[in-house]
């Protein structure tokens, strides 16, 4: 299972990676499984070791965030959507 939690943690830290354009940024863990973020492999830790979840969550809250992007079809579905009445 360790192997399924460090994917999911360097995922968000590749993510990290191309929203910023930062690709030095660096991912370690504790001896106690924890995670942390560096601006560079060797570099000071960025944050306190955190859990995975917290970590993940930490990671995706840096840099600029991504739009998502809808097309016209999904657009034009949330909006009939919301005109729909309970009960009509």
């Amino acid at each position: 299972m360790a192997g399924a939690r460090s994917t999911r943690a360097s995922a968000a830290v590749e993510r990290l990676k191309k929203r910023t354009g930062n690709t030095a940024y660096s991912m370690a863990r504790t001896g106690d499984g924890l995670f942390y973020l560096s601006e560079a492999p060797g570099a000071p830790a960025l944050n306190a070791p955190l859990e995975l979840d917290d970590f993940v969550a930490y990671v995706n809250g840096l840099g600029p965030q991504e739009v998502k992007r809808i097309s016209k079809h999904d657009e034009a579905f949330e909006k009939q959507l919301v005109r729909k009445k309970p009960g009509a």
